[in-house]
């Protein structure tokens, strides 16, 4: 409860008072919160100390507003640690939520030059090309385009991707190993299709990854992604 007596001011405690609750899971995932007007009853407190309390959750990523409609809790965002190599289908399941993939194309291509150069290969090497809409629990997250190199992965189709993740098939059917991946970060804007896809407002910022992994020396995946903005975050361990 709020501690009138408390040198910390009534907003900081109240904000507490509600993240604990979301974290505990007393409120969840797009919940509805009280009324400002139920949480000053609540709590014994002015409106302005409510709606002190609603900016701090709301800067914090812990609430979202819909106009006309109230205050809900906000579904919590991924962060992702870039310390080690990771992957999306097990970074899922380690925050308790179910991955899938749906493959939206999948064909054989000779790369533009920009690909090859970034593959290492000649524009003569074949490719896959291969799109996929990756989801946590049924929810789109992010929009991914592959390249893959056909010499190292002959017969890959796209039922093999569909049922598996693709690291798993590298490692199980083709005894590959990575042993490094470099990966690029930036803000833009997603196309109309991307946004389409990923259910987002079209001009809503989102993240530009390029993954480039490594097998030794050979580039065995090339990968742009668009990655939702607010469903990401991403750290690096300085040492």
């Amino acid at each position: 409860m709020i501690n009138k007596d408390s040198r910390l001011p009534l907003y900081y405690q109240l904000t507490d008072i509600i993240i604990e609750k979301i974290e505990s899971g007393f409120y969840k995932e797009h919940d509805k919160l009280p009324s400002e007007r139920e949480l000053c009853e609540m709590y014994d407190v002015s409106r302005t100390t409510v709606r002190q309390t609603m900016q701090e959750l709301e800067k914090e990523n812990y609430i979202y507003k819909q106009h006309g409609k109230g205050t809900f809790v906000s579904p919590k965002v991924i962060n992702q640690s870039l310390v080690q190599f990771y992957s999306f289908t097990e970074e899922m399941k380690k925050i308790n939520k179910v991955p899938s993939t749906k493959v939206l194309d999948f064909k054989i291509i000779y790369p533009s030059s920009n690909i090859a150069k970034n593959m290492k290969i000649e524009e003569s090497a074949q490719v896959y090309e291969i799109t996929r809409l990756r989801y946590a629990d049924n929810e789109p997250m992010m929009y991914e385009t592959s390249y893959v190199p056909v010499h190292r992965f002959p017969n890959l189709t796209k039922d093999d991707l569909e049922n598996n993740p693709m690291y798993n098939i590298f490692r199980d059917h083709y005894s590959a190993t990575i042993t490094r991946a470099n990966e690029s970060f930036k803000v833009t804007i997603p196309t109309d299709l991307e946004a389409e896809r990923l259910h987002i407002q079209e001009g809503e910022p989102s993240l530009l990854i390029i993954r480039t992994t490594y097998e030794k020396d050979l580039v065995i995946e090339y990968t742009v992604t668009i990655a939702r903005g607010d469903k990401f975050t991403y750290t690096v361990e300085l040492k």
